[in-house]
């Protein structure tokens, strides 16, 4: 194969043989383009002699990825395995059963979690090697090559394993553990959350938590969690230059409101309806006919025990991220991912998969119903939209609201307020 010097000093000679022709059936145009051309084969050619560096391909070891996947089976999927149960769950984060369920839905999605033989013909990586090393890097917050001495797997395909572990998972489960309550879901959380509180018609608590980003300022993450902390709701990837107040403008968790698609959420308390369920909130949110706020200066003993029950149901939000950044430590430190992209599915993965912990372990309030009624999937009028948006952000509404709740729930309440829903640790982990 002929060098670059070479290929360059040919094409350099064949345009100064046919210079005479050029000057001599040319125009000056012609002239021009020929000394542009020589002087550029001159600069290529010196660029060339004076570069020395070799090229090098990338190196190749000899990880034996087949005694990795043996030993990894040995240790936790074997019928006698080296490890037990309850070490397998502190370690997944989830049972082995679940694991395996991902794993196998992961092979019949996508041929990159099989075993397959590279172009060489050399063993790849098992779907269990690819499903553990995206696992534990969710879990531990581990460098892509930390589990190099363990997994065999070198840094570029365990990064590559945990992007694509997290894309699928999104594609498959969101349907399913990221969606919007239906009618039944609704009365379930009522009961759940008047037996637990106190409070009737509440759907959730609603906060924000952020994400450091390596590469640009704080990725805020807006959810909505029941008592049992499932999270009904994600909205992630704005900047952390925004607060709880701009995130909520533009998120989509009441577009179902306004476009009258969503489940029937009204309740009765006291022989008084009420068109809408509400979810507790802090005092920077706004003054929605849907948002319950604490009173942040109570002055009589009805306010001061209505703020005392508000902010000990609040916690249940602040539960819910807790659990969601100890079990998944990848979004509690700073992101090393170089896309908003990645960064959207790691989150969102990482709040799917808590989800099905909790129906996995039994923990959840509300089954899964595929033909369960998701209400009116028909938007109503242009007109009517207009209204449901003025009733959504009525502050007149939100205050009368307020003050009903206040009157209600001053009587109907217990003595104490709630105490936190004890879960021992073996449950968050």
């Amino acid at each position: 194969m002929a060098s670059p010097v070479s290929s360059i000093s040919s094409i350099s000679s064949m345009s100064s043989s046919s210079s005479s022709e050029w000057y001599s059936s040319s125009s000056e145009e012609d002239v021009i383009m020929h000394n542009m051309i020589m002087n550029a084969a001159q600069v290529f050619m010196a660029a060339a002699e004076g570069s020395s560096q070799p090229l090098t391909r990338r190196a190749k070891y000899n990880r034996d990825q087949e005694a990795g996947h043996d030993k990894l089976v040995a240790d936790y999927f074997a019928d006698e395995p080296v490890y037990p149960a309850e070490i397998f769950r502190r370690r997944f984060r989830m049972s082995r059963q679940l694991f395996l369920r991902i794993a196998g839905d992961m092979a019949q999605s996508d041929p990159f979690f099989t075993l397959r033989n590279d172009a060489r013909g050399q063993r790849g990586f098992s779907n269990l090697q690819k499903c553990t090393s995206a696992i534990r890097q969710l879990a531990y917050g581990y460098a892509p090559d930390a589990l190099d001495e363990y997994i065999r797997m070198s840094e570029r395909t365990a990064r590559r394993c945990l992007y694509k572990f997290c894309q699928w998972v999104v594609k498959l489960y969101s349907k399913r553990y990221l969606r919007k309550p239906n009618a039944n879901d609704v009365q379930k959380l009522y009961q759940a959350h008047e037996q637990r509180h106190g409070f009737p018609g509440m759907l959730g608590s609603i906060d924000c938590m952020h994400w450091q980003w390596q590469n640009c300022p704080v990725a805020w993450q807006e959810a909505v969690a029941s008592q049992d902390l499932w999270i009904w709701h994600a909205f992630f990837g704005l900047p952390g230059s925004l607060n709880d107040l701009n995130i909520i403008y533009q998120s989509q968790i009441f577009d179902d409101v306004v476009a009258g698609t969503g489940p029937d959420t009204s309740f009765t308390v006291s022989g008084m309806e009420y068109r809408r369920g509400y979810y507790l909130a802090d005092g920077i949110y706004p003054t929605y006919s849907t948002i319950v706020k604490t009173v942040p200066h109570p002055t009589d003993d009805k306010r001061k025990k209505f703020a005392k029950f508000q902010e000990g149901a609040r916690k249940d939000i602040e539960r819910a991220f807790g659990v969601l950044q100890k079990k998944w430590h990848i979004i509690s430190i700073p992101a090393r991912s170089q896309t908003p992209r990645r960064l959207r599915h790691i989150m969102y993965a990482c709040i799917i998969l808590h989800n099905m912990i909790i129906e996995d372990e039994g923990r959840a309030i509300c089954g899964y119903d595929e033909n369960a009624s998701t209400g009116n999937s028909v938007p109503v009028s242009e007109e009517q939209q207009d209204l449901n948006a003025f009733a959504l952000r009525n502050e007149y509404t939100h205050h009368t609201y307020k003050r009903t709740w206040w009157s209600i729930f001053g009587t109907t309440l217990k003595t104490n307020p709630p105490t936190t829903w004890k879960t021992t640790t073996s449950s968050l982990f």
